[in-house]
């Protein structure tokens, strides 16, 4: 760590005080760092072009524009990508090791912006931890020269000013310090003075960054504290590591065929799946009318060929769209419902895709067009609401036909239909209409029942003379029997 020891004699510029030992930074990206840094500087082996500019009536001496340093990570790291070339190179600049001369912000910018690389005696891998009396040092001495590249920015004024108060006892011993390292720079070379101002600037931005700037030297404490405790650290052999690796690989994979559902919570969805679809469940609930084909009763297909759906079909369009859908019935009774609010080009856009995924292959570019020109195109007969990330992927899937290429619109349609059209048609009239039907056709049922049954049951038990042969029988009114003439 490097200090300012008041006690001893001054021996120059404030880094060439004596180190004490600090907190290393990551030696494995700080080494890559520097090694990319050596190749760019490197002119025998295609580093950067480092050249002197010339201005009006000054020179900037050994830089480099940042559009340069981007096509050389490009080139030589093998990156493909601008935008990751620019973050790498903002990444390296943070560390303070590129540096633009007229800013503190250490970003790369891939433009013409001048930069200048960074002395290697600044280098983070020196193990740099300025005291705040060597900050105080720097920024008073930059206050001593009139130039206007080594004027104040308003937060290192800001910063001098409460250095000034928290350091006012030693306040002149600092300012002695500050002129004698002035007086050490003006014998310098004015090229070389220029130079070493600027990385001695970067050096401290990277220290002191410009508020809302990230800082770079920072680490954690808990880090800090093993590294400088590495007694209480206990070595682990590569055999555990690579047992641990295992261990971790099994139990992923593991985790891979695991659902991520509570067992109550799937429990508690299968219960009430149950309870909705009971009376529809021929293993829970027997159907009626019967299975035709284990009894003798055909009503079940006189029901399925009527037009009219029984009360339980109707109530079953009630549990999800997908009922609805599933049933012929039910798809015509949404249409018409449909129809009736001239909103009907949803679900027969949504019938279509649905058709088109069952048409044979040599027939599925000629229906692919026929959609698009009925419901997508400009102008369609039957426009449909597409948001524009649905139209674009599909408009681009319509240049490579195929059975899924309206996919993306289809689901689109769907979820449009579920929170709206589907609502609305279960609160319609149409549909209240059917299940208060079925229900008086049920009643009127179960009376007719109820007056025939005993008849029917006096017949089977008690038959007359009158019943035929083979069985079937005819009811006369007769006066000496209930049921016949006889």
């Amino acid at each position: 760590m490097l200090f300012f020891n008041t006690a001893t004699k001054y021996t120059g510029y404030w880094w060439e005080g004596s180190t004490s030992t600090a907190v290393l930074p990551p030696s494995a990206l700080i080494s890559w760092i520097e090694d990319i840094i050596t190749r760019m500087q490197d002119d025998k082996t295609g580093g950067v072009p480092i050249r002197t500019v010339k201005s009006f009536l000054s020179k900037i001496p050994s830089v480099v524009t940042g559009a340069d340093i981007v096509q050389w990570l490009m080139k030589n790291l093998s990156i493909e990508d601008q935008g990751e070339a620019i973050h790498l190179g903002s990444l390296i600049a943070a560390q303070g090791y590129v540096f633009p001369i007229s800013d503190h912000v250490l970003t790369l910018k891939d433009d013409g912006t001048f930069y200048r690389f960074q002395a290697p005696y600044f280098w983070p891998s020196n193990c740099w931890e300025p005291e705040n009396t060597d900050y105080a040092i720097y920024l008073c001495k930059r206050t001593m020269q009139n130039k206007a590249r080594l004027e104040l920015a308003d937060y290192e004024a800001e910063n001098l000013a409460r250095l000034q108060r928290a350091f006012a006892r030693k306040w002149e011993f600092i300012f002695m310090q500050a002129e004698a390292q002035v007086k050490i720079d003006r014998k310098k070379d004015k090229t070389e003075r220029k130079i070493l101002d600027s990385q001695e600037r970067a050096f401290w931005d990277v220290h002191r960054p410009v508020p809302g700037c990230v800082n770079t030297t920072e680490m954690d404490i808990r880090k800090c504290r093993r590294m400088k405790n590495p007694q209480k650290v206990k070595k682990v052999s590569v055999s555990f590591w690579i047992c641990f690796i295992f261990f971790n690989i099994t139990f992923l994979n593991l985790q891979i065929d695991r659902h991520c559902l509570k067992m109550s919570k799937v429990a508690e969805s299968l219960i009430a799946y149950t309870e909705q679809y009971v009376e529809y469940d021929p293993f829970i609930t027997p159907a009626e009318p019967s299975n035709p084909w284990i009894s003798d009763d055909a009503a079940l297909w006189d029901i399925e060929m009527s037009k009219e759906p029984s009360q339980q079909r109707v109530k079953r369009w009630g549990f999800s769209m997908d009922e609805v859908l599933k049933d012929p019935v039910g798809r015509d009774q949404f249409l018409r419902f449909l129809e009736s609010e001239f909103s009907s080009e949803n679900l027969r856009f949504w019938l279509a895709v649905q058709d088109l995924k069952k048409q044979p292959l040599q027939d599925v570019t000629t229906r692919v067009e026929e959609i698009w020109q009925e419901f997508l195109a400009p102008g369609a007969q039957s426009a449909i609401n597409l948001d524009s990330h649905s139209y674009e992927k599909t408009s681009q899937n319509v240049k490579d036909p195929g059975r899924y290429t309206y996919e993306d619109a289809q689901e689109h349609i769907y979820k449009l239909m579920k929170s709206d059209s589907y609502a609305r048609f279960l609160r319609s009239n149409a549909y209240q209409d059917l299940l208060l039907a079925k229900k008086k056709v049920s009643v009127g049922k179960d009376m007719l029942a109820s007056i025939y049954c005993p008849v029917v049951i006096s017949i089977l038990i008690f038959p007359c003379s009158c019943h035929k042969k083979d069985g079937s029988f005819s009811l006369e009114t007769g006066n000496n029997c209930n049921l016949c003439s006889n």
